[in-house]
């Protein structure tokens, strides 16, 4: 629950204040944004199967995020930036996915 309320009072300040982000890091954060997410999506089905671990989460967060990070920018050195963000982006989908029909199969036992 301190998470989730965590995320709202940081959604309403970001909104309110409306930081700049540096032009450097713009490619990046949508690739981190969507990593992060595959760790939210995949700590709910292991909350709903009763084998979630908070250090677990953490490291699969900040490892997700940073590793998605890496590799756009690994990518854009490489010249091939936008191929590589394209794959990870449809790795972290399907996950993403795959999670979310599993949470949805746990929920409506379907």
């Amino acid at each position: 629950m301190i998470g989730i309320a965590a995320l709202i009072v940081g959604v309403f300040v970001g909104l309110l204040v409306q930081p700049d982000i540096p032009l450097w890091i713009q490619p990046y954060l949508p690739i981190a944004l969507i990593a992060a997410l595959d760790a939210v999506v995949g700590a709910g089905r292991a909350a709903l199967e009763k084998r979630f671990s908070d250090r677990i989460f953490v490291i699969s967060f900040l490892s997700n995020t940073t590793l998605a990070a890496l590799m756009v920018f690994l990518g854009d050195q490489l010249g091939i930036g936008t191929q590589l963000s394209t794959g990870v982006l449809i790795v972290l989908a399907m996950r993403i996915f795959v999670n979310a029909s599993a949470i949805r199969r746990l929920i409506l036992k379907a």
